[in-house]
């Protein structure tokens, strides 16, 4: 991950929080100076603090270090301590941060779409990987599901998914042609400019040419970027532009926020940087609509749909009730104070672009600074030569 994030932010960021090593010390053994090597043990999902109070840290006594693998999920969302909590909101929204050419391109993307007036962005999570996952096959010609079939049972544990049961309770990711008619009925028009945050589109044309009808006004990286990207970081550079363009949009929605990692913290994130506007479907509720269509039912679909959706947070402060996730909503744990005795608790700004411009202009003056720190050695080396 190091190609698309900006270590040494994270390590000044952090550097009061914990201290973080970038290597593994050298050690002495049989007379001969080797790496230290880390002993790798597997955390259970969830787990509790007193996991790795206990086991984990006599693991790392015994071998004085420790390897945790895999690390998505590894440690419990609610956890009764505040201050851990408030760190894991520093880490994921001051921390971490992308380099600074996908930060500039980032910007240079906003600044385009945002002259043009008002635009919302959309993470379209409908390509193969998500669609094998979650088991939602039977839209597919018999070609489609085989490479559908054949895709999960190469990468998921086996499991038997009927695609109508999953559908009902939510499980299914909305095709275009439906994100498309809800934002239509929920009163967006075909003038409406639409960023696209997706990889390649799972059955292509078929699926986007109805919402292509319906939002003529759509752009993704590619289209409005000032530069083609450099995608040697497993294709991560464009999703990290996708990142920042969503978070800055005026509004964001997700079409598939089931372990979509992507669309989750993009939520949580907005909703840090001042409860920012976010339309979240309601895949079950919509899903009996959506099947009534299909049947010939439409008499009042707009309006069904227009019930469903408008009984939303749309980001807003709300307390988080299982099963949504800590990243998807940190409030209150992390939220900041508008008259604070200390600084670093002051709130962000509303603007979410003005934040990236700061955020851009301290890396300049950092960079500036650097380099006249780095003259100075320079000339008094030269000059302590010379005597």
């Amino acid at each position: 991950m190091k190609g698309i994030y900006d270590v040494a932010h994270f390590l000044k960021t952090l550097k009061n929080d914990i201290h973080i090593v970038t290597s593994l010390p050298k050690i002495m053994s049989k007379g001969k100076t080797k790496k230290l090597k880390a002993h790798q043990i597997r955390p259970p999902r969830d787990a509790p603090l007193s996991w790795y109070t206990t086991f984990a840290l006599e693991e790392m006594k015994k071998y004085e270090a420790i390897y945790l693998t895999p690390f998505s999920h590894r440690l419990a969302e609610d956890i009764d301590d505040p201050e851990l909590q408030r760190l894991r909101c520093r880490v994921n929204y001051h921390a971490l941060r992308f380099k600074p050419h996908i930060m500039k391109i980032s910007n240079e993307i906003v600044n385009k779409l945002q002259s043009e007036g008002h635009f919302m962005s959309i993470h379209l999570r409908f390509e193969m990987d998500m669609l094998a996952f979650a088991g939602c096959i039977d839209i597919f010609t018999p070609e489609e599901q085989e490479i559908l079939i054949k895709y999960r049972e190469q990468n998921f544990a086996e499991k038997k998914l009927v695609y109508r049961e999953r559908r009902l309770i939510g499980k299914c990711p909305l095709t275009p042609e439906e994100v498309g008619l809800i934002l239509r009925a929920i009163g967006f028009t075909n003038s409406t400019r639409i960023y696209l945050a997706s990889g390649e589109i799972f059955g292509g044309d078929r699926f986007m040419s109805p919402f292509r009808a319906m939002f003529p006004c759509l752009d993704n990286h590619s289209s409005v970027g000032p530069e083609k990207l450099e995608e040697n970081d497993r294709g991560l550079a464009g999703s990290a532009v996708d990142y920042m363009v969503c978070l800055m949009s005026d509004i964001f929605m997700p079409t598939y926020d089931g372990p979509s990692n992507f669309a989750n913290n993009l939520m949580g994130h907005r909703l840090y940087y001042g409860f920012r506007t976010t339309v979240t479907p309601n895949r079950k509720a919509l899903a009996p609509i959506f099947m009534d269509r299909e049947e010939g039912h439409v008499t009042g679909f707009d309006d069904r749909v227009r019930q469903v959706m408008f009984n939303a947070h749309f980001g807003g402060p709300h307390k988080r009730i299982h099963p949504e996730s800590f990243y998807t909503n940190s409030w209150p744990e992390c939220f900041c104070h508008m008259n604070p005795k200390n600084p670093a608790d002051k709130c962000p700004s509303d603007d979410a672009h003005e934040v990236l411009d700061g955020q851009l202009q301290n890396e300049e003056i950092e960079d500036a600074d650097l380099n006249t720190t780095k003259n100075i050695e320079s000339t008094t080396q030269t000059e302590e030569t010379m005597i």
